[in-house]
């Protein structure tokens, strides 16, 4: 049976009462970065991974710990070394010689959230042990393969600068990532509340006041239940074709910049993530403003360029920017 938007409205605002009381909480330890704790929520309620880049000393690491800390879950950090072996990621079987038997032993991706510090620093296979457990819900080790816990979300941060001794994310890995979030500095009265309040030895502690099953009740809300209409739909869909034929919606001058536009993950990403920003503002429909709002965190890790592009120093930004200025809004 189909609900009205009024029922929907009135569903959302009962499902969605925790987030207003969880931002709280963060915010005893996070000093601003509302942005990037309102980006990793939606990465929580609609089921995706997220990708967070930043210079070194931008709280990325105590972001996710304090998030997890917030919620009754098992939280796991893994830090990428060039030397992590598979093994070490999603465990191995140990032979054990006084029964002549192999047994498992699990490594840390059997947790909720994992948080994959400097992802670009492990090898390749270590990449994609960790690409199965966030595409399949799964792992394999030996011959057995093991479902992951519901809810499971990798949370992987990067730094921008340092690109020594790293390993490029492929492009098959960094389109898996829902949303791509660039974390700045913060403003100059937000660094003196945090000299205020960090540098003392009575750090601020948080509550576990959410439970695995709120997520997923309110994931199940966003997922299967918030209205987006065919208009909505349609300028989703748009926006995505101007990445791959921008000639088709007057943006003759992009054609050049562009070797591969966004893929269907992204309109599937993009749907899903402006679902959960509607859900996360207390609404059940989503608006034009809310695909506006989310769009760039969505395709900005998407587009590939050409040379021409980089040799003018155009971005992915600018692209997108172009696009959203460009596609009719419904």
């Amino acid at each position: 049976m189909s609900l009205s938007i009024k029922e929907i409205n009135e569903l959302v605002k009962r499902e969605s009462v925790f987030v207003e009381e969880l931002k709280a909480e963060i915010g005893k330890v996070i000093v601003g970065q509302e942005y990037v704790i309102e980006r990793l929520l939606i990465g929580l309620l609609g089921n995706g991974h997220i990708l967070i880049e930043g210079v070194p000393g931008l709280a990325k690491t105590l972001i996710v710990k304090t998030i997890s800390d917030c919620i009754q879950t098992k939280f796991q950090r893994i830090q990428f070394t060039p030397d992590l072996l598979p093994a070490d990621l999603i465990g191995t079987l140990i032979y054990n010689p006084r029964t002549g038997e192999f047994s498992v032993k699990k490594g840390p991706i059997f947790a909720n959230i994992i948080l994959a510090d400097e992802i670009n620093r492990a090898p390749a296979k270590v990449q994609s042990a960790l690409l199965e457990a966030m595409q399949e819900r799964q792992v394999t080790i030996g011959e057995t393969t093991y479902t992951l816990e519901e809810p499971f979300m990798v949370l992987a941060t990067q730094n921008p600068i340092e690109q020594e001794g790293t390993y490029p994310l492929p492009e098959a890995q960094i389109d898996r990532f829902m949303l791509k979030v660039k974390i700045s500095y913060p403003e100059k009265a937000q660094e003196k509340n945090i000299l205020e309040r960090v540098a003392t030895s009575n750090l601020p502690k948080v509550a576990k006041i959410v439970n695995p099953e709120d997520i997923l009740k309110a994931r199940e809300v966003v997922l299967n239940t918030l209205y987006i209409d065919e208009k909505v739909k349609n300028y989703i869909v748009d926006i995505i074709f101007a990445t791959r034929f921008p000639e088709q919606y007057k943006l003759n001058d992009l054609k050049p910049l562009i070797v591969y536009g966004a893929s269907p993950r992204a309109t599937i990403y993009l749907t899903i993530a402006s679902k959960a920003y509607a859900f996360l503002h207390s609404r059940g429909y989503v608006t034009p403003d809310d695909v506006k709002s989310i769009a760039m965190d969505v395709l900005r890790h998407r587009i590939i360029l050409t040379y021409e592009a980089e040799a003018e120093e155009i971005t992915t930004e600018d692209i997108i920017r172009q696009v959203l200025n460009t596609v009719e809004v419904p």
